[in-house]
């Protein structure tokens, strides 16, 4: 297995994103931290990728995504005037890198609230974050599946669908949030399909 904090990032890929306080430290104490995070997802991710699903715990998170098209990466890298800031080569290497820039907005704005909060100083959150591409539909549902399941995973609850921060309820019950859970849907071909490939509990997911 390589470093999944350095693989790069490509325009149009579906990748598993996921990271963990410094040494396992806590990062959310408080629903109020959880909802704070979930917002800067909103605002900072979705110009440039597709959120799919999600889980909040205590020391870390996950979050499938899938990174714009090419062109309209490119597009916002100039609506934004994003080239100096992100990097003085042009092209797909820029591209590459809005993706990772906005997130690293996310963890500056989430760690600065927070130590705040706390009355603590320094870093919080690991860097660079990591990620795992998915390169099949089959890996794609075991990686939703895997990521609803990691409260019960981690024995937070004896039933990940009662756990309030991750997407499980919000894709079964249609609700209207951020989420792309529409197409999620359709890799399961129905909400039937949905709920009965999520009954078995499963830790077997390759990073």
């Amino acid at each position: 297995m390589g470093d999944t904090r350095i693989t790069s990032l490509e325009p149009d890929k579906y990748y598993h994103i996921y990271n963990r306080g410094i040494n396992g430290a806590t990062i959310f104490k408080t629903d109020r931290n959880k909802d704070f995070f979930l917002q800067k997802v909103e605002q900072l991710l979705l110009p440039v990728c597709d959120v799919y699903c999600y889980c909040l715990l205590s020391n870390h998170f996950h979050l499938l995504v899938k990174i714009k098209p090419e062109n309209e990466l490119n597009s916002l890298v100039k609506v934004l005037n994003l080239d100096k800031a992100i990097n003085t080569e042009k092209g797909l290497h820029a591209t590459r890198n809005i993706f990772s820039k906005q997130f690293s907005r996310v963890f500056n704005s989430y760690s600065q609230a927070f130590n705040r909060e706390n009355s603590r100083h320094g870093a919080l959150i690991e860097s660079p974050f990591r990620r795992k591409e998915i390169i099949s539909e089959d890996y794609l549902r075991k990686v939703i599946i895997y990521i609803h399941q990691n409260p019960q995973l981690h024995l937070l609850t004896d039933d990940f669908r009662k756990f309030k921060y991750s997407s499980y309820q919000n894709i079964v019950n249609n609700d209207t949030t951020f989420l792309s859970s529409g197409e999620v849907m359709e890799w399961f071909d129905n909400t039937e399909n949905f709920i009965s490939c999520h009954d078995k509990i499963t830790d077997e997911i390759e990073f």
